[in-house]
């Protein structure tokens, strides 16, 4: 199988760098280059550009993968529409139009959109929906709790989890948003009813499940047809 030629948006961020240095030492992939906002200083382990000259270096790219902005990812599935180029999102923040963008997108391209791309994440998304359909009259919150450099809260991953919870559940539920420290990401699904509760929790130990995560799914990306992707479809929940 040919390597899968890869190109990382956001390349100098947190997980747009984590992202580029797995890819560099993963044989499924090839990474082209890495994409910045604006010129960068400092030597880097693979070739950077900047977002203006990507729209004439997609000839030989297969797949990209964007941990770059909100308003970046709109402009990114733009370019990916027009040069037919699958592109994986795992930006985070946006808004409903900024959904929509994504949505036209990917009626002429293959678009992942994820706000996680831990597989144990979105399980726990799945059994939180599940526990919602099968305990409607119950109370429920969540809480997420992220590193102090994360600028949205809450958490893509916590707006998410509430959609799984609304969609077998009535009552909206409570979201309360911590930011301290390096923690990576911890989340926990409580449900409490007369005199029991049932609490769901992940913990992620590292930011390098979510790369490994955006790694596998550009992977099972390859060759798709146009059309909106996610986890529940690369792990078979829907």
């Amino acid at each position: 199988m040919p390597q899968v030629r890869l190109v990382v948006c956001g390349a100098l961020g947190r997980m747009g760098a984590r992202v580029a240095a797995l890819a560099a030492t993963d044989k499924r992939f090839r990474l082209v280059f890495g994409v910045a906002p604006r010129p960068a200083e400092g030597a880097y382990a693979f070739p950077l550009v900047v977002e203006s000259e990507l729209r004439t270096k997609l000839v030989d790219v297969d797949v990209l993968i964007d941990f770059s902005t909100a308003d970046a990812s709109v402009r990114y599935a733009d370019l990916a529409a027009k040069t037919k180029t699958t592109l994986v999102v795992g930006t985070t923040g946006r808004s409903p139009a900024q959904d929509e963008a994504l949505k036209a997108a990917s009626k002429k391209t293959a678009l992942f959109v994820a706000s996680n791309f831990s597989p144990g994440m979105n399980l726990l998304r799945h059994l939180a929906g599940l526990a919602a359909a099968a305990l409607p009259e119950w109370d429920a919150a969540i809480l997420d709790v992220h590193h102090k450099l994360k600028k949205d809260a809450p958490s893509g991953t916590a707006k998410t989890l509430a959609e799984a919870v609304r969609a077998g559940n009535s009552k909206a539920p409570q979201i309360a948003s911590f930011r301290a420290g390096d923690v990576v990401g911890d989340h926990s699904v409580v449900f409490a009813g007369p005199e029991e509760r049932i609490e769901l929790v992940h913990r992620a130990h590292s930011r390098d499940v979510f790369a490994r995560g955006a790694l596998d799914a550009a992977y099972w990306m390859r060759g798709r047809k146009p059309g909106l992707y996610g986890m529940n479809d690369f792990l078979g929940l829907a």
